[in-house]
């Protein structure tokens, strides 16, 4: 050990001698106003400096979140706010800014700054061991090495090298070690972590030099040793090749073993670029949410994480500091600005086109692409579908579903109906309504749901493909024979440039392949490029390129000209060519009636293969303090408009502006596929549920039916009465056994009874003759004990004196006993109800009862006696006044005891109001009761966490305790699951569940109404409030209803808030349970949980655990209430336990009385008298 522990303190002195330049982009270290004269403290301050910042060895991620341009306010927002917005004389629209020049160096100095800050990180982040294995996080390292990296050789060497300078470097900084070498088999160093001392690095050093090659890579095998054991946040695999299990594989297994562990995972690979490509690497390390590192030696730079976090930050600061030095003025600016002032009568007198900004290759020839066929959405989902991959739920399904059947058997004269096994199978809905019996396997449903994810991401491509390019402008030109028609209306002269560039686009990428086009220009007349439609050539597209570049805007909107030059000329031929498309390019509605065009179009296009896309672009709504167009209407109406346009002529829409796509049929097709997919998989979680609560159900059965039949031989046998034991006579009785004339003996008679002084009274034999006199006496004795005496005469005269003996133990005023019996299971109750029958108060472990009344002792003048009794008796000061511990140190312990044995029941009961289906909507009381879920749009964002919630407390809670029930959806009408009570049943949960998922959040919020639907149902004793905020009608006419309709009828509202956001909600929410007598509840948010889930494991014992939060539903209120007051009572008895200890430590008479009480009875106490 003193080997070792040398060694580890010349290791750490080497560490010391690194040169270190601080990652902030200081390169010395300036005096901070720390050192001192003494020359001892100098060289402690100095050699804290020189070791690296902990911050440094934070990930790019937490380093970035403290030195990235936004935290440090360096965006270009954060320019902005410096300038000053310079306005166009007489309007309010905002021409340009003003930045001084000082704002203008200091920005740009801060970043050059941050930019050399970047760089310097990134090639700190290049060095040593970093280089090779990245730089590694947490504190409880496991580290995996794939042994194919160790070949023979100076490789061998090298990579052993390596891995000691990682070693050195950045393991040794650790604080728990576990290393696991693999190839065709495992090998672990130690059998679980360890803690890093000199020693275990000694050990490890020694283990590296020693590794040997091995055949193959699995990873699998040494992934499942590492996951079975715990302690570790940190994984990082070393990959010296490919591994033997496919990535896919891997990246499941990891998900699934480190979900909930909050694990860290760091795959390197080292030098195997050819086998372990690095989008593998990185596909892999972001399937699993880890970082990856590969390292190459002829690289300067290895691509990993954090460098490319950093990279992507330098590019952004770089580009951002090119705009900023643009902004610096200059001379020639100036005299610009003075010849900008004298405007030319030309350019004047020129066409408003001429000064609108253009790009530097507006005007320049097309640059054509061919594409491919490309088709409308409709089309692409009929090969790329789920119902054309094969992946529908029902198609899935159908194998495994089985009709229920119901026939007579003869020989049994008797119908027979299928059943399911309640281990395997469920009930589901199909698709036509009915209802079958589904076997259930969990791993064929989970590699379905793998598909459906596939399928998904491939959806999603499919999208961001439609949203790019020309794509994004016109959506996807899939018709061989394509007619243009572009609106240069007046309306539009200030977007014409944009007009002709959404043309070339689209002239470029789309059309090449096309087999005939042409354009036609709408405004106040009609102007077409070419006569009739021509052949798509090279030449052609320039030609048609060059003449819009001509166009100029004026008129009005003449969309039925167009569109009959476009059907009556281009397309006269149309019953004889397929697949032919007129696309309408417009930015506002048409001078025409809109029931005129879609009138006209759907004549044109009936019986031909031709259709009407409309391609609508929105700029802005038009300023209404100049003159409005001829035909004015919303965006929304004109957009409805032309949709209706479109829907007639059986064509497309697409609806576009400067922010993106706002609606397409396109997209919409593919979003209502991702929609169905998600569904989908949803009822495939709802079967794994239904099938485990089917096996819960079952288990429990089992577990009651092999009870029974023990309760029942228990409570049949008799009890058996033991005979009494004879006892031998008396000798009395032997007397009068052997007396032949004791029947004519006279009876015993009493002597006279008399009253103590001259009054009459009863004799105490006449006022209980019998039995119950002798009861009365021996109660009375036993509770009135009389001192037994002893008289003797002194030694001087006839005096008589007497002694005291011990009188005979009474019973204790106070018992203290920790065997307080709390019920084990969970009683189905309000938490108000279950504190009154097992509060503190009802088991009576209320701390006032033990401490004594206030002290009178403590004043001046105090007697003898007085000061002897403080003396004894510890006290405690309690809100300023001295009181006596009326408690002994064996009481005190026991009520401790018994107190925490009360609090883990409180904060089990805690745990289980917190846990399920109680979380959301509270614990049902009633047995006949009604759910009134609130589907309005503001619930949307909550929609399907409730709707799964509202599922499980179907199974959790009303399938088991209540009697029937009922749903109730409402927004801005009511939408109930049945028309009255349903008795709770298998199949009806099924129903109900199915009606659930079909649930979707529109509207407002129409309380009133559900209500008085809820009050309607007949035998209902409880309604369940579900919403999130205030209804749509005024509050006091709700509670004024409800309390009309609580007279006429007993029934129980409780409220259930969903987001507890603003007071007026809550308040009314909780005044309208009150009002009926019910409870009001408010979940926990996932935060609150998991900050209380720890203090709730530890069993708030602890006086250091903070206080539970303030929950806000009544039953989560009150029991933390009482738990607040146990923890209270505890601290006060531990404290009291103090107190007494050092006051019988200190005061030996206190001590006396500990050890008298512990014997059981009193100290002895003899009285001398002399008579």
């Amino acid at each position: 050990m003193q080997k070792c522990s040398m060694k580890r303190n010349t290791d750490r002195e080497q560490r010391k001698q690194l040169n270190w330049k601080d990652v902030n982009g200081l390169g010395q270290n300036p005096d901070n106003g720390l050192l001192v004269t003494h020359v001892n403290q100098t060289q402690d301050l100095l050699r804290l400096q020189d070791e690296p910042q902990p911050s440094a060895w934070e990930g790019s991620e937490d380093w970035l979140s403290t030195h990235s341009l936004k935290s440090e306010k360096l965006t270009l927002a954060d320019l902005i706010r410096q300038g000053t917005a310079v306005l166009e004389e007489g309007s309010s629209v905002m021409k340009k800014m003003h930045f001084s020049a000082q704002v203008i160096r200091q920005f740009e100095s801060k970043l050059s700054e941050a930019i050399d800050r970047y760089q310097q990180r990134t090639q700190w982040l290049g060095e040593n061991s970093r280089k090779v294995f990245g730089l590694i996080k947490g504190a409880r390292v496991g580290l995996l090495i794939d042994v194919s990296a160790v070949s023979s050789g100076p490789q061998k060497e090298e990579f052993q090298n390596h891995v000691l300078s990682l070693i050195d470097e950045q393991l040794s900084h650790k604080g728990k070690l576990y290393v696991l070498s693999f190839g065709t088999r495992t090998s672990a160093l130690w059998p679980a972590p360890v803690d890093v001392s000199a020693c275990t690095l000694q050990e490890l050093t020694l283990w590296v030099k020693d590794l040997q090659p091995d055949g193959g890579s699995n990873l699998l095998q040494a992934l499942r040793k590492v996951f079975a054991l715990e302690g570790l946040d940190s994984l990082v695999t070393i990959l010296g090749s490919c591994p033997d299990q496919p990535a896919e594989i891997l990246s499941d297994y990891i998900q699934q073993s480190a979900m909930g562990r909050g694990l860290l995972t760091h795959i390197v690979a080292y030098r195997c670029a050819d086998q372990v490509p690095l989008a593998v690497l990185k596909n892999l390390a972001e399937a699993v949410g880890g970082w990856y590192h590969c390292y190459s030696p002829e690289a300067e730079i290895c691509a990993s994480r954090d460098v490319d976090e950093l990279l992507a930050e330098t590019q952004k600061a770089q580009s951002l500091l090119g705009h900023v030095q643009a902004l610096h003025p200059s001379a020639s600016c100036q005299e610009l600005t003075g010849l900008m002032k004298e405007v030319s009568s030309e350019i004047a007198g020129g066409p408003l086109t001429s000064l609108l900004p253009k790009s530097p290759k507006h005007e320049a020839p097309l640059t054509i692409e061919f594409p491919n066929l490309e088709k409308t959405s409709a089309e692409w989902l009929k090969v790329h579908g789920l119902k054309a991959k094969k992946l529908s739920l029902y198609q899935v399904l159908a194998p495994n579903a089985f009709p229920p059947v119901e026939e007579f058997v003869p020989i049994l004269q008797k119908t027979v109906s299928s059943t399911i096994h309640k281990k395997a199978m469920v009930q589901f809905q199909w698709h036509d309504g009915t209802v079958k019996n589904i076997h259930v396997d969990p791993p064929f449903l989970y590699e379905y749901q793998k598909q459906l994810g596939r399928a998904l991401r491939t959806y999603e491509r499919r999208i961001e493909w439609l949203s790019l390019a020309s794509r994004r402008i016109w959506g996807t030109v899939c018709e061989k024979r394509v007619v243009i028609l572009l609106d240069i209306s007046a309306t539009n002269s200030m977007y014409i440039i944009h007009i002709q560039h959404s043309l070339r686009l689209l002239l470029e990428e789309q059309l090449s392949n096309k087999d005939a086009f042409n354009v036609i220009a709408f405004g106040g007349t009609i102007e077409s490029w070419r006569p009739e439609m021509a052949p798509v050539t090279q030449d052609s597209l320039q030609s048609a390129w060059r003449w819009a570049l001509g166009l100029r805007c004026w008129g009005g909107r003449n969309v039925l000209s167009a569109l009959r030059k476009a059907v009556e000329v281009d397309f006269k031929d149309k019953d004889k060519h397929q697949s032919q498309g007129i696309y309408l390019f417009t930015g506002g509605v048409p001078d025409q009636d809109m029931p005129v065009l879609s009138a006209y179009m759907a004549e044109a296009c009936g019986g031909c293969d031709l259709q009407l896309n409309v391609c609508l672009f929105y700029v802005g709504e038009p300023q209404m303090d100049t003159m409005p167009p001829a035909c004015y209407a919303s965006r929304a109406d004109t957009a409805a408009a032309y949709r209706e346009v479109t829907r007639a002529a059986g064509g497309r829409f697409h609806w576009f502006g400067d922010t993106g796509i706002y609606e397409s049929d396109d997209v919409s097709a593919i979003t209502s596929e991702m929609e169905k997919a998600l569904n989908y998989s949803q009822k495939c979680a709802l079967l794994m549920s239904s099938l485990k609560n089917q096996s819960r159900q079952e288990l429990e059965s089992t577990a009651l039916l092999e009870e029974k039949p023990k309760l029942l031989k228990q409570s049949s046998q008799p009890e058996k009465l033991c005979p009494p034991k004879p006892t031998p006579p008396s000798a009395t009785r032997r007397r009068l056994r052997d007396d032949p004339h004791r029947q004519r003996s006279p009876p015993l008679k009493a002597p006279p009874w008399r009253p103590p002084t001259g009054k009459a009274g009863i004799p105490p034999a006449a006022a209980r003759p019998g039995r119950e006199g002798a009861a009365a006496q021996r109660r009375t004795s036993l509770k009135r004990p009389e001192p037994a005496l002893s008289l003797f005469y002194t030694e001087t005269g006839n005096n008589v004196g007497s002694v005291c003996k011990t009188c005979p133990q009474a019973r204790g005023l106070r018992r203290t006993s920790s065997s307080v019996e709390l019920p084990r299971k969970e009683t189905i109750c309000s938490s108000q109800e279950w504190v009154a029958n097992y509060g503190l108060k009802k088991l009576k472990l209320e701390i006032s009862r033990h401490i004594g009344p206030s002290c009178t002792h403590q004043k001046a003048g105090r007697t003898p006696a007085a000061a002897k009794a403080c003396s004894v008796l510890p006290s405690v000061k309690v809100n300023g006044t001295v009181r006596h511990i009326h408690w002994t140190p064996r009481e005190i312990e026991a009520y401790i005891t018994c107190l925490q044995k009360v609090m883990r029941r409180y904060v089990q009961r805690l745990q289980w109001l917190l846990s399920g289906s109680r979380r959301l909507f509270g614990t049902i009381l009633e047995r006949t009761v009604c759910v009134l879920l609130d589907t309005s749009g503001s619930v949307g964002p909550h929609l399907q966490q409730v709707k799964a919630e509202l599922i499980l407390l179907i199974w959790e809670q009303l399938r088991k305790r209540c009697d029937s029930f009922n749903l109730i959806g409402f927004a801005e009408g009511v939408q109930p699951w049945r028309d009255a009570l349903v008795e709770t049943t298998d199949t009806a949960c099924h129903e109900a569940m199915q009606w659930v998922t079909h649930l979707h959040a529109e509207g407002s919020t129409s309380i009133l109404q559900a209500l008085r639907k809820a009050f309607s149902f007949h035998d209902v004793e409880g309604l369940y409030l579900l919403t999130d905020g205030k209804p749509d009608t005024s509050c006091s006419l709700i509670l004024s209803e409800v309390q009309r309709l609580t007279e006429e009828r007993d029934v129980t509202v409780h409220t259930i808030s969903l987001s507890c956001s603003g007071r007026a909600e809550a308040n009314f929410l909780r005044n309208l349970a009150s009002l009926t007598g019910g409870r009001y509840h408010c979940p926990v948010d996932q935060d609150t949980l998991f900050q209380i889930h720890g203090l709730l494991s530890r069993g708030c014992v602890d006086e250091q655990d903070p206080m539970l939060p303030p929950f806000e539903g009544d039953d989560l209120r009150r029991l933390a209430q009482e738990i607040t007051k146990a923890r209270s009572f505890l601290w006060q008895a531990q404290s009291f336990r103090s107190q007494l200890q050092k006051k019988s430590n200190t005061d030996p008479k206190v001590t006396l009385v500990e050890r008298s009480s512990q014997r059981g009875r009193p100290t002895k106490k003899r009285s001398l008298s002399g008579h």
